[in-house]
């Protein structure tokens, strides 16, 4: 059982940065893989950045390689989002995600991930 909680989300000027933050908790033996989701309203959840931590691979959608970092915390057990150089199609709920299986690499698959936070909002204007 996981359990996974996001916060660090808010209203920014474009070309600001945030940074979101992913607490999990329970066990986690099985979730090595985990991923950050976004969707905004009338669009499908898309896969944003994914990081696996027991190989150090990570993944970056295309609309925000250059300028999101996924990382984690191993000893906080704590995922990040950096989040740089925003634009205002990067406003959207944002989700972290993780595996609900032992996997070797990172997760492209929005089916492998069976544990998910809550969601938080992130505002870019103009």
């Amino acid at each position: 059982q996981v359990r996974l909680v996001e916060s660090g989300g808010g209203l920014v000027q474009a070309g600001g940065s945030l940074r979101l933050s992913c607490a999990a908790s329970g066990r986690t033996f099985s979730s090595t893989a985990m991923g950050w989701f976004r969707q905004a309203p009338g669009n499908e959840r898309e896969l944003v950045a994914a990081f696996n931590w027991s190989g150090g691979s990570t993944y970056y959608a295309a609309s925000v390689k250059g300028r999101f970092t996924i990382s984690r915390d191993n000893i906080k057990n704590t995922m990040y989002l950096q989040m740089n150089r925003l634009k205002p199609e990067d406003t959207a709920v944002y989700y972290c995600a993780a595996g609900r299986a032992q996997y070797t690499g990172v997760l492209v698959t929005t089916g492998d991930y069976g544990y998910w936070g809550q969601g938080t909002q992130v505002t870019v204007s103009s």
